[in-house]
């Protein structure tokens, strides 16, 4: 007898299925890298008020460091993906070695050019002479950590594209717990002071490494994939991700510009700006959670040759990603008067805070489409158009954001042109999803 055809609303469950079975865990492990901030500066800032700003200013250089290599994530769960959706499990895990590989090499390299250079760097940002010297020690030791947390970040993106995101969430689980404890037995059980809290980072950080590479080095004795280098896979991964690292350094200058106009704006509207910002953040967390979930699930359907499959589970991604963002705008509007106050007293941030926060409320919709093609598109190998949009919104949002102070707008302006950038960002990738020319299948795109 024939199987009856699924029906829509069967294939609608088990798309949701699918989702939902990657993206809660997803969102749990994405969450790790702010709470190991978070535990660091709760911890130091009993040392006293240099300690916690030499603090702020080593995490920023060392977050940004880490965020421009996040393509070591992308790139490696889309092509991992697409070789679990073509059967072939050896060759999806020796994909995932070349990118560890180049993960390793590039660690390497920023730790050899931050070593010499962690002074300059420092005063670059403007430290005072009080906080300098915390900022330079808390530096030069956590950018040992650079490579295992490069690691993390490639062997993150082999096990998402194994479709399993619930090893990332334990390990970053264990990885938090342990960072916290280190912490507070190496600053004042041992009397480290910062350096303790780096050094109790580093090991967590080399730990969670080493747990990522048992996995894989498991998986790869299994399915007897090799785990020597090899100068072509690497420089194949290398390849694919230059494209995303051009999106991701784009998107990091909307960010970079967006903060120096709230500066120019006052102290109100900085500090309302960054509250802003951390909020907004918070919510890309949850909506970037559904782009992993369409990143591993896109490339697999890809590299099974289901052409038809990709666009369905594409078509309700989007529907997951305007009812996440219609719920996270609801949530904020709902909720301000709860949360405004733990951030500030001062009437004059509130004043700022309010009507900006209602345009980032109304833009979550918007937001919800944009993470989740975004996750689409990395899913299907589709750097270079990916590269190439993020520089056109860049290009369209500078020029709008630089005038804003010009023109006497305010912090409610520059959300203003915040959700226009994220609106150029939802049209160029509409356009290209519509289009139908990210469908590439096979194991390679």
């Amino acid at each position: 007898m024939h199987q009856a055809p699924a029906t829509p609303k069967a294939v609608r469950r088990q798309h949701d299925r699918e989702i939902v079975s990657l993206a809660v865990p997803a969102f749990g492990a994405l969450v790790a890298e702010p709470l190991f901030l978070l535990a660091d500066s709760a911890i130091v800032g009993h040392l006293g008020t240099p300690q916690l700003a030499g603090l702020a200013i080593a995490s920023a250089l060392l977050s940004t460091a880490v965020s421009v290599f996040v393509f070591l994530a992308y790139a490696t769960t889309a092509a991992v993906a697409r070789r679990v959706g073509a059967g072939d499990l050896k060759a999806a895990i020796r994909q995932g070695i070349d990118g560890i590989w180049l993960a390793l090499l590039l660690g390497a390299a920023v730790v050899a050019a931050t070593l010499p250079t962690a002074p300059w760097l420092v005063d670059l940002f403007g430290a005072s002479d009080t906080a300098a010297p915390y900022a330079v020690t808390y530096l030069r030791i956590s950018i040992l950590g650079i490579p295992a947390m490069l690691v993390v970040l490639a062997a993150t993106g082999v096990l998402r594209g194994l479709q399993d995101t619930r090893t990332p969430l334990y390990v970053a689980i264990a990885g938090f717990t342990v960072n916290g404890v280190l912490n507070v037995g190496l600053v004042y059980g041992a009397g480290l002071g910062i350096a303790g809290s780096a050094w109790g980072t580093v090991i967590a950080q080399f730990g969670m490494a080493a747990a990522y590479l048992f996995v894989v080095v498991r998986g790869a004795r299994r399915h007897g994939a090799s785990l020597r280098p090899d100068a072509a896979g690497i420089r194949d991964s290398a390849q694919a991700g230059a494209p995303l690292l051009v999106r991701t350094l784009s998107l990091r200058a909307v960010l970079m510009i967006a903060t120096a106009v709230a500066a120019r704006l006052g102290d109100a509207d900085v500090a309302a700006h960054q509250i802003i910002l951390s909020l907004w953040s918070l919510m890309a967390f949850a909506l970037d959670a559904i782009a992993i979930a369409g990143q591993a699930i896109i490339g697999r359907y890809l590299g099974a040759d289901d052409a038809d499959g990709a666009r369905q589970v594409c078509r309700r991604m989007v529907q997951w990603g305007v009812l996440s963002g219609v719920a996270l705008g609801a949530l904020l509007v709902l909720t301000r008067p709860l949360f405004i106050p733990l951030f500030t007293g001062d009437q004059a941030v509130q004043d700022a805070l309010l009507p900006a926060l209602l345009v980032v409320a109304l833009s979550q919709p918007v937001s919800g489409v944009v993470f989740v093609l975004d996750g689409v598109l990395m899913g299907a190998g589709d750097g270079p158009y990916l590269a190439w949009a993020m520089l056109l919104t860049l290009a369209v949002f500078a020029p709008v954001a630089l005038l804003i102070p010009v023109t006497g707008g305010g912090l409610t302006a520059l959300w203003g042109a915040m959700t226009l950038m994220m609106t150029v960002r939802m049209a160029t990738l509409w356009f290209r999803a519509r289009s139908g020319r990210w469908i590439v299948t096979g194991a390679t795109r």
